[in-house]
């Protein structure tokens, strides 16, 4: 049987980082919300650099999954 040309993708909650991205999100709204006033601007910046952070690991686990598939295709 030969190998899918489209791999399986997803997954990306089981990576090391993708769980250890969710722990700094988590700590820095936390830490946002104890330590800052309400209104801050200060506190949009930080929650939205967290989120981008574990953002970018799914986005990139899809990227690398149809990067590996389409190398695939030229390699056949």
């Amino acid at each position: 049987m030969s190998t899918p040309i489209i791999l399986k993708h997803g997954g990306y909650q089981d990576l090391l980082s993708y769980k250890k991205s969710k722990i700094v999100y988590d700590g820095t709204v936390y830490f946002c919300g104890r330590f800052f006033r309400k209104y801050d601007r200060t506190i949009d910046q930080m929650v939205q650099a967290a989120r981008s952070g574990k953002q970018n690991i799914y986005y990139y686990r899809e990227f690398a999954t149809y990067f590996i598939a389409s190398l695939q295709l030229v390699i056949r």
